[in-house]
């Protein structure tokens, strides 16, 4: 077990438009709550992605701003090398569309991704906006997610993803399936706002866990479970 755990909190001075940077907040607290040192690492477009960070988290965009991460991400390929050895990384929105293969602009003009995840995104007719509530996909979660669907994106998963989560309310994927999100590897994406983390307890510990490499104590937190409660209800 490291004596300081490192949470990566990439690129968000352009990928931090939604308040996604919370979710590296949540996993730093419930590391320290647990009596693990833990320190969040800022990368932003002035440094080089390292490989050798514990867990990262990305965050949403605009278009202009996609721009730019993917073109830092491919020129600093050091979240690809920490997914490969098996890092686990979350990925947010637009994230999402990011570590791709491509994804459409709002004008139609088709952009490059990272491609550390099989997936494809195109601009939907309408914007998925609203509660969103998702039943998981995984066998590792068991709780229904929640969270705040912001976007416009349709995304199709290719053969080596698959799906996060089961649409039980709002648009999640966007594409008809019913699908929420992508699981590839070590990597999870979702389009889940919240901060995502917060309203999802499991999922965090879940990201913990793989980071850490051994199952961590529960903890008991009223008000966290009151917050899940009255999302769930609304």
């Amino acid at each position: 077990m490291p004596d300081t755990v490192r949470i990566g909190l990439v690129l968000p001075d352009v990928m931090g438009t939604y308040g996604d940077g919370g979710n590296a907040l949540v996993l730093r607290q419930r590391l320290r709550m647990r009596g693990q040192d833990a320190e969040i690492v800022s990368i932003t477009l002035n440094d080089p992605v390292p490989d050798s960070l514990d867990v990262y988290v990305l965050g949403g965009a605009e278009d202009s701003a996609q721009r730019l991460a993917t073109r830092h991400l491919t020129r600093y390929p050091g979240l690809q090398r920490a997914a490969e050895r098996g890092a686990p990384v979350l990925a947010i929105c637009a994230a999402i569309q990011v570590l791709g293969h491509w994804y459409e602009t709002s004008s139609g003009e088709r952009v490059d991704g990272v491609g550390m995840l099989d997936l494809t995104t195109a601009p939907r007719t309408e914007r998925a906006i609203g509660e969103v509530v998702t039943r998981p996909a995984t066998s590792a979660l068991s709780q229904t997610l929640t969270g705040f669907e912001n976007h416009r994106g349709g995304t199709t998963l290719g053969s080596d993803a698959a799906p996060f989560a089961r649409v039980e309310r709002g648009v999640g994927n966007g594409v008809g399936d019913g699908t929420e999100g992508v699981v590839q590897g070590s990597v999870i994406g979702t389009y889940m706002h919240g901060p995502a983390l917060a309203r999802n307890p499991e999922l965090a510990d879940h990201l913990l866990e793989t980071a850490l490499g051994r199952t961590l104590e529960p903890l008991h937190l009223p008000d966290v479970e009151q917050l899940r409660t009255e999302r769930l209800r609304r």
